[in-house]
């Protein structure tokens, strides 16, 4: 058995995406508690977590960290495309949106909230989830989101294999997700 077994999913995240799949990069803070989130959602057929949007390549955690390459902690979701909305949902749902480089008391670039498209679909569905959820934000007396989208291409990274399903081995591990100001939906 490959060691690249998601142990939750069964399924080999380092995989080309299935047919009839979708992936997309979520980036929403420390990577670990992301991941588990979107591993229990329906339609999930695996995730991984890694490096985007940076200018480096091959990026170790450690270089991540410095904050000098530009890279976000992301999840990669590989997914049912009719589940795309409830990805989306759930991505702007567990962390804060609206502060810049920081997620609790992780601060720096890596933590930055973002999307990264793989389609055109993607990205429109993105585009119109975020506007969605700053109506919602702002509604409720919040700023709207710095959630950034990108449409370019950005290489996805896969991070070092003790970062993979971190919190499935370590349950008690460090975790800040978790409902932030408002819901997606009523």
């Amino acid at each position: 058995m490959s060691d690249t077994i998601h142990p939750v999913l069964h399924t080999d995240y380092t995989a080309p995406t299935p047919e009839g799949y979708d992936t997309i990069g979520l980036a929403a803070g420390c990577f670990w508690g992301a991941e588990r989130l979107f591993w229990q959602l329906d339609g999930v057929h695996t995730t991984s977590v890694g490096y985007q949007g940076g200018q480096t390549t091959s990026p170790t955690y450690r270089e991540v960290c410095t904050g000098q390459t530009g890279h976000a902690e992301t999840v990669q979701v590989t997914y049912e495309p009719e589940q795309l909305e409830t990805l989306l949902a759930t991505f702007f749902e567990i962390h804060d949106p609206t502060t810049l480089n920081r997620q609790g008391n992780d601060v720096g670039t890596q933590y930055r909230s973002a999307i990264f498209t793989h389609t055109p679909e993607q990205y429109d569905a993105a585009v119109k989830a975020k506007a969605h959820y700053d109506e919602r934000l702002v509604a409720a007396g919040y700023s709207p989101s710095v959630t950034e989208i990108h449409k370019d291409f950005h290489p996805y990274w896969l991070a070092e294999p003790d970062h993979q399903q971190y919190l499935h081995y370590r349950p008690n591990g460090y975790c800040m997700h978790g409902l932030c100001q408002v819901t997606y939906n009523d």
